[in-house]
């Protein structure tokens, strides 16, 4: 894996939190903000996966699945 270098511009308060988060965590300011961006990468990608999927969505074969499906109580541990 290769890494790219860019100049990131914080503001000194959200700079000074995050290295203190860095430290109580035992990592590099460095690897906090990557981990930091990595998740809201992966969370963005995600609603998006499943937007696109809603958009594919059949109604009309889920509810002919749902009519097949037993009229019974749920399992104890399948309940809410």
């Amino acid at each position: 894996m290769t890494a790219a270098n860019y100049s990131l511009r914080l503001l000194p308060s959200l700079k000074s939190a995050a290295e203190k988060i860095a430290k109580a965590e035992g990592t590099s300011l460095n690897q906090l903000i990557n981990l930091a961006l990595a998740e809201k990468v992966a969370a963005l990608t995600t609603a998006t996966y499943f937007q696109e999927r809603s958009q594919m969505a059949n109604i009309s074969a889920f509810q002919r699945v749902l009519t097949g499906a037993p009229d019974v109580e749920p399992e104890p541990w399948d309940r809410l």
